[in-house]
């Protein structure tokens, strides 16, 4: 698990207006307290009160601030603590007892939190979704946990060679005598790689779709699949020109084997509403096929590197996607999980806030990292 990149929290939908407690929910191995303040701007703080350990999210909102159910400390949207009840109203507060606050921003219908300390101009972009809110194009969400570690799916969403025996869907179980995964060529971006190439599809088996790609046999159609950062990936499928279906797979891990995934599936078909169920149903029906195979692998965490598998040419994506998490491991953003798990009933973390770069001596210690190489980089032209 990554610090330092966009992470979803929740749909939109989910951190209502006028609610009296906070949203609860854990990212990266860390519970979170979210809620819309009275203009409806959505916070983002972490959950642990640094008085004596109380969760802030199971606490109530007042006005436009949290307060802890234990103590009442009562902490504002930046963590800064504006009421400690037993210091008597007019006290000052030392600023020691801030916790850590995080960005929000509300985009597709999604709730995301940069969960890491650099400052704006240094972060990573959340995914580009041009599709989202397009007329000529129509977004449904779906969303499921996992017990994965994310890189594992993110691994099978940009592997040409599982489709022909995951998914019926898009191969033919291996059963033609020609079958092969074509060469193909990657793309780099500064954070992440991708390519397109050609596959060779049975039909589509539902009859409005299949009527709309126009198409009622086996062809060769275009596709392309990449990823950006860690945890989001993209997936085009361009039947025809009339039927282009452009998904983009994007993953919260809650711990480091629970997974949250969000699909935001886009279509440029069948674009009234009552088509929605169809397209949800297929997305739903190819995802269980993934998971089917995705649950069971072991060791259950990604290895860290690829000298106990072996790899053939058509997993050339999922190495350069362990070069690009090796890099950001470089620059010192990777979650010690190891410690993590073993301090996760006497030590209180912290994911570092932006702040912690401008204020002093918090309460609660930074999440442990595995020892970074400053200017690490995995592959030319990578920057970032």
């Amino acid at each position: 698990m990554f610090i330092n990149f966009w992470y979803i929290a929740a749909q939109s939908g989910e951190v209502k207006f006028g609610s009296e407690r906070p949203l609860k929910v854990m990212m990266l191995g860390h519970h979170f307290a979210l809620w819309r303040d009275g203009k409806g701007r959505i916070h983002c703080i972490s959950d642990t009160c640094s008085h004596r350990g109380g969760a802030l999210a199971d606490g109530r909102i007042r006005g436009d601030c949290v307060e802890c159910p234990y103590h009442g400390w009562t902490f504002n949207g930046d963590g800064a603590c504006v009421r400690l009840p037993s210091l008597g109203p007019n006290a000052k507060i030392p600023e020691r007892t801030r916790v850590d606050a995080y960005p929000v921003e509300e985009k597709y219908g999604l709730v995301w939190v940069f969960l890491g300390d650099l400052p704006e101009a240094e972060r990573p972009p959340i995914i580009d979704i041009p599709e989202y809110g397009h007329p000529e194009w129509r977004s449904i969400i779906l969303q499921a946990d996992w017990k994965i570690d994310y890189k594992r799916s993110i691994e099978n969403t940009i592997d040409p060679a599982h489709n022909e025996f995951t998914h019926p869907t898009h191969g033919f179980l291996g059963v033609r005598d020609d079958y092969e995964v074509k060469d193909f060529t990657l793309e780099d971006s500064p954070w992440g790689t991708g390519y397109h190439n050609r596959m060779f599809a049975p039909t589509l088996a539902q009859r409005d779709m299949r009527s709309a790609s126009g198409r009622e046999k086996e062809a060769w159609i275009n596709g392309g699949v990449g990823h950006v950062g860690p945890h989001c990936t993209w997936v085009q499928i361009d039947a025809s020109d009339s039927m282009k279906i452009h998904n983009y797979l994007l993953h919260t891990p809650i711990h480091e084997t629970l997974d949250r995934w969000y699909l935001v599936a886009t279509r440029n078909n069948l674009l009234d509403s009552r088509y929605d169920s169809t397209f949800a149903d297929r997305s739903a029906y190819i995802a269980g096929q993934d998971q089917y195979v995705l649950e069971p692998l072991h060791p259950k965490l990604t290895p860290h590197n690829n000298a106990h598998e072996f790899f053939v040419p058509a997993d050339k994506a999922i190495a350069r996607y362990r070069e690009y998490c090796r890099d950001w491991e470089g620059r010192g953003w990777r979650i010690d999980v190891g410690k993590l798990r073993a301090d996760r009933d006497t030590v209180a973390y912290a994911i570092p806030s932006p702040a912690r770069r401008q204020h002093k001596g918090w309460v609660l210690p930074a999440v442990p990292l595995v020892s970074g190489k400053a200017g690490a980089s995995a592959a030319t032209g990578r920057q970032g």
